[in-house]
């Protein structure tokens, strides 16, 4: 038998902002359920959660960790996540699992812009969300201010359940308007003091309290029936309509803490057990096929992965939940996507780095497992005989590219088997070998994630690696007709070669009219892989040209087309028309006019005012208020259109639009201007003509490449 049952098993993932006290909150808690007997902190490089070596390099978390407590006959589960934006998978990817969500905000500098990002997340989850204000021994700590910015972030909902009696440097005192009892900390932080509320504060607690009754009455009518008859709510009432409040999104409790000095988070914890949702009491997942599956021990074991980490000695571990039943050792599941069956040697409760052996877990638990032959994340397992497939976590795009080689020839496939692993761990890091540009490119979210990619492949796989620029993909097309001929004639003993092609070329859009002056035999759209078409006219008569060579022609054109004359780049948006020509009885064949066909459209495309096209990307920019200025000025040197401003709480949204070859280093350009306190995504938009000084400079560079290659 499991030690807990689905009803006792809590899952909280710690959120908040770089900076905000996550992982300290996380050790306090271990600390407090007795797991460790000594409370690590981020200086000293010993806490649980942050136990990578980069980690401990860099004094922040980078990766979720999964640990666990046992609390007052309930196991909780808790996920610390990282702060920055830069590692939001890593976020995602923890909510998906979760069923209570603790966002953290440091009392010194309120709702901060990372704290609004992750929001948007949880909305989308409908996680059940709890406030801590945490850093209330903090110098510039500022309650009210912070409780007032989350309202004005995230609504009415927002309801306090504890205020500081002392925030600041003196910090040492919470009054709680739930149990309507004031706790006193000893110094050095631990079990409180459990006092009355003075008199002088009772007004302030008494209003706060009945804010909180009514917050919780009104979204039930039950309750709220009880409320108007007496006056109050009982202990199980209340935690009754917490729960179902938290569950509906209805009220977002608001708690004190300081995590550094160990203040706090002994209640929060009992508040979690105590009256948090378990996976049993939320709404039932919703598979693919519209089925509904309860978190139910007795029911079909069914799991899902959210995360996989390689370790070296060890494989790939794979961390999951169990949705429904009951997952034992020994047991095989079919994977869902592959079709293939995976078993479970061995199960584990996790304690960051630390893995703990067990027999079985049930719904509602999380651990982790090692050596799955052919499962990733997203993935769901279940037993034979069933067809469950969970909905899969969406990953956000990403906001930056950069090329990546090795530093060393020969290094190649190293390097690719690296990327591979890299992607299975991350999946927001997406990598592409592009042909067009001739470049392995790195796509993620901002330089940090970039960063610890590198540092992955240089200490984890041993592959020194160098990043360049990416190539920007330009578009090549034209802005007026031109006509050219081209013969091409070859003669080298017995059968020569020969094809001659007459074309016009013209800028083609939506819905223009068929060529004038051409007698129109035939018409063939191509929709082209890199966007935008060619229209190909058959336009020949009097038999000129036979017909069977018009797919050379076309494939010359075609050809062509793939590396423009300008840059080559592609080339888009262009109709063509073979109006005439001559061939040979016995030279002409289809080598002939595919290179007549080619350079035809080559010498044409040439007088046809050749336009430079570049991707333009929509971009958003949220900063707080006093930074748009220095935000929108280093935008304006990026030639960028700003479009608009909007509001989100008191921050600043900026629209602009930017041509891609100009957000090279805009993830570390931002950070630096704006202190690490603005966030920005980014879309492609369309592609629009380069300014005529940049396309001669763009035309310039590439003719001289060109003929360094000859040489």
């Amino acid at each position: 038998m499991p030690e807990f049952d689905t009803s006792h098993v809590k899952n909280i993932v710690l959120l908040g902002h770089a900076g905000s006290g996550k992982t300290t909150l996380a050790e306090c808690m271990l600390y407090e359920a007795g797991i460790i007997n000594r409370r690590g902190t981020i200086e000293e490089r010993n806490t649980v959660g942050d136990y990578h070596e980069l980690e401990q390099e860099r004094g922040n978390s980078i990766f979720s960790k999964l640990m666990h407590t046992k609390w007052r006959g309930y196991k909780i589960n808790i996920l610390d996540t990282p702060g920055y934006d830069d590692f939001v998978g890593e976020v995602i990817s923890a909510l998906r699992v979760a069923d209570t969500g603790v966002m953290l905000l440091n009392a010194a500098m309120g709702v901060e812009v990372g704290t609004d990002v992750i929001w948007d997340y949880t909305e989308k989850f409908k996680t059940p969300m709890i406030f801590a204000v945490n850093k209330l021994d903090q110098d510039k700590a500022d309650f009210d201010k912070t409780v007032q910015q989350a309202k004005d972030h995230f609504g009415a909902s927002v309801t306090v359940v504890q205020y500081p009696l002392n925030q600041g440097l003196g910090f040492n005192t919470i009054i709680d308007v739930l149990k309507m009892t004031m706790y006193k900390f000893p110094l050095e932080g631990g079990k409180p003091e459990k006092l009355p509320i003075p008199e002088e504060e009772r007004e302030r607690a008494n209003k706060l309290h009945q804010d909180l009754v009514e917050a919780v009455a009104v979204n039930d009518e039950t309750l709220m029936e009880h409320y108007l008859e007496k006056g109050e709510l009982d202990e199980d009432e209340m935690r009754k309509g917490l729960k179902q409040s938290l569950i509906n999104h209805d009220i977002f409790p608001v708690f004190c803490l300081s995590a550094a000095r160990d203040m706090g988070s002994g209640r929060l914890m009992g508040f979690i057990d105590n009256v948090c949702p378990s996976a049993n009491e939320m709404p039932a997942q919703v598979t693919q096929n519209n089925t509904s599956l309860p978190s139910d021990a007795n029911g079909p074991a069914v799991i899902f992965i959210y995360k996989t980490v390689s370790e070296s000695h060890v494989g790939d571990m794979s961390y999951f939940k169990v949705f429904s039943g009951t997952l034992k050792s020994g047991m095989e599941l079919i994977n869902e996507t592959t079709g293939s069956s995976e078993k479970f040697n061995q199960l584990f409760m996790m304690e960051g780095s630390k893995r703990i052996n067990t027999n079985e877990l049930v719904a509602g638990d999380i651990g982790a497992t090692l050596k799955l032959k052919n499962t990733h994340v997203n993935n769901t397992l279940h037993i034979k005989g069933k067809n469950l497939e969970l909905e899969p976590i969406v990953f956000p795009n990403p906001n930056m590219s950069i090329a990546i080689e090795p530093a060393k020839k020969g290094d190649e496939e190293k390097l690719s088997q690296a990327l591979h692993q890299l992607r299975e761990e991350d999946p927001t890091l997406i990598v592409e070998v592009s042909p067009e540009l001739k470049q392995t490119l790195i796509y993620c979210q901002g330089d940090m994630h970039l960063a610890v990619a590198k540092w992955k492949i240089e200490h984890l796989h041993k592959v020194e690696v160098k990043f360049e620029k990416p190539r920007i993909p330009y578009r090549e097309t034209i802005r007026k007709m031109a006509e050219s001929s081209y013969r091409h004639k070859k003669q080298s003993g017995g059968a020569g070669q020969f094809g001659e092609v007459y074309m016009r070329i013209e800028p083609w859009h939506e819905g223009m009219p068929d060529p004038k002056g051409l007698n129109v035999r035939g018409r063939d759209e191509y929709p082209l892989d890199w966007g935008g078409k060619l229209v190909f006219y058959n336009c020949i008569v009097g038999g000129a040209i036979d017909t069977r060579f018009l797919p050379s022609i076309l494939k010359g054109v075609m050809e062509k087309m793939q590396e423009g004359p300008l840059t080559g780049s592609y080339v888009r948006d262009v109709r063509v028309s073979v109006y005439d020509g001559k061939m040979h009885p016995v030279d002409s064949n289809d080598i002939s006019f595919k290179i007549a066909g080619l350079q035809a459209f080559r010498q044409a495309f040439n007088q046809a005012d050749p336009q430079l096209l570049e991707p333009i990307y929509h971009v958003e920019v949220l900063c707080p208020d006093e930074l748009t200025g220095s935000v929108m000025g280093d935008l304006q040197t990026r030639r960028a259109i700003v479009e608009g401003m909007d509001t989100e709480g008191h921050f600043q949204k900026i629209i602009a639009r930017v041509p891609l070859a100009e957000m090279d280093g805009y993830s570390s350009a931002v950070r630096s201007i704006t202190q690490g306190r603005a966030k920005f995504k980014m879309h492609f938009k369309e592609y629009a003509a380069v300014p005529y000084d940049l396309q001669r400079k763009l035309t310039e560079e590439y003719n001289k490449e060109e003929k360094a290659e000859l040489v």
